[in-house]
This record gives C-alpha cells, structure tokens and sequence, in this order.
C-alpha cells in the first residue's frame, strides 16, 4: 500500500504555494512553477512470494518515491511504496496529488501573467517525458521534429532546456537524499513496508535538515546554468491525452522563454535536436 506525505513542508495556502513559484522563478528563471515532479526507484531485495510485481523497468526490484520538489530540494509532497512495475506516471495518474489537483483542494492560485506580459498562464508542476502533458503539467516537446520549420526547432530546444534545467531540484534532491543516506545505494533488505516507512523518515530527516540550513548536508554541486537533462525511456502512461489547452499552455511559456523571458546563455546550452 502507498503512503503518501503531506507535512509541514506541504503549501496549504494560496501564499504558501506563490512562495514556492517566487522562488523557482528567482533561482531557476520559470515562472508559476510549483515544483518539480519525478520518480525515484528505491531498490529492494525481492521479496518473497511477490514474483515479478517489484521488479521494474530498469531491471532490478524496487519500491517508487515520486516527488514533487521546490527550487530549495525540499520534498513539498512525496508517493511512497507503489511496485516498481508501475512507473512514475502510473503512481501520478492514481496519487492523492493529481485528485487534490484536479479537484482544487491544495489551495493552489489561479493563473497569473507570466513576468513583463499581461498573458495569463495557469501555475504549473514541470515533469519528464514520462508524465502525461496536462494544462498544469508541463513536460518535454517530442523528440520528433520533421513537421517543424528551422525557427519553431530552435523555440522548442530553448523551452525544453528551461524546463530541463527547473525539474533538476527533483533530480538533484534524489542525489542529496541516497548521497546523506547511504542505504539507498544498494538494494535494502526489508520488506517493502519497512523500506517505505525507512524513505518516509528519511524525506522528514532532509525536509528538516535543508530547512534548518544544515551546512554540512547542503554541501552540493553548483547546477549553475546546467545543460539539458535528458528525456528517460520510461513506460508512459497512454491513458491520459493531452488536451489543446494543455498545447497552447507548453506553448506559451515556450514564447515566453524565447522572448521576454529569454536569458543570455540558453541558446548555448540547449541541444539540437535531430529528425527521427
């Protein structure tokens, strides 16, 4: 059975979540952003009698902690315990999160104008590939590119490195976590149920300790301005198809991105991209 954690460090407020944004746009230049989403498969010995239902895509056993993190590495809402054969966008499609999401129950804003225009954009979570692409969920535009003129290549190269470089907390929060808790390097020898419990602390531990400015665990690399972070391979979830509204949403931060929102160094770092 999943757990879910809401705590302290979860927005409960209109203020609370602007907060969040305010930030993400400050030390990663996106605006109405409210976190980074992802999943991490914490691995696991295989359980016994379970057969095949923990063992996952990437070929080992595992349990999945999926995140929505903010511009500070903190975990603003985490899904533990999910078999690992389910993917991240499968634990999304069924969390607390998407529900509280859909049916307004997180106290999240409503839209505003993106900085310097009056266009109105909803406030929006920043994903992988393997996320479905909702009008609050951003993600990647396909790596096919043979329908596009040379310009809207270039456009889509530059929104897909700022979308890369703001879901690089998540990424980076992960790394922290196994990095000050070194039994997520290796395969945990605990029952699916203990290694949840044992992640949920662990996220609590790191939540506290970033909070609180713990010098020695906020040692990290400096991301800068970051390259690209690749798409992942991962099972998608094809139930769930992305709207118009969703494609002019993805589109309008794409504009925004290579215009007013545009940042000296992002044509440098965002990598080409060839038909396939």
């Amino acid at each position: 059975m999943n757990t879910v954690g809401f705590d302290s460090t979860t927005p409960k407020t209109a203020e609370e979540w602007e907060a969040v944004a305010t930030a993400y746009y400050e030390d990663w230049q996106f605006p109405n952003c409210l976190g980074a989403l992802d999943g991490k498969h914490i691995a696991i010995q295989a359980p016994p009698k379970e057969g095949s239902a923990f063992f996952n895509y990437k070929g080992f056993h595992s349990i999945i902690l999926l995140a929505l993190v903010d511009a500070k590495y903190r975990f603003l809402y985490v899904d533990v315990g999910a078999n690992g054969r389910s993917g991240d966008a499968g634990v999304f499609k069924d969390s607390t999160l998407l529900k509280g999401i859909e049916e307004g129950r997180l106290g999240i804003p409503e839209g505003k104008a993106l900085p310097s225009t009056d266009n109105i954009q909803p406030m929006v979570i920043v994903g992988d590939d393997a996320f479905p692409l909702r009008k609050f969920l951003l993600k990647p535009y396909p790596d096919r590119l043979d329908d596009c003129s040379e310009t809207e290549r270039s456009m889509r190269r530059v929104f897909d490195y700022r979308l890369s470089r703001a879901r690089r907390c998540a990424e980076h929060a992960f790394g922290l976590l196994v990095q000050r808790f070194g039994i997520f390097k290796t395969a945990i020898n605990l029952t699916p149920e203990k290694v949840t419990k044992l992640t949920l602390a662990a996220v609590a531990l790191h939540n506290f300790l970033i909070s609180n400015k713990d010098i020695v665990y906020m040692q990290r690399p400096e991301l800068g301005r970051g390259e690209c972070l690749p798409s992942l391979n991962a099972p998608k979830d094809m139930d769930l198809v992305p709207s118009m509204t969703s494609h002019s949403v993805r589109d309008s931060f794409k504009s925004f991105f290579n215009g007013v929102g545009r940042v000296p160094w992002q044509e440098n770092l965002a990598p080409r991209k060839t038909n396939q």
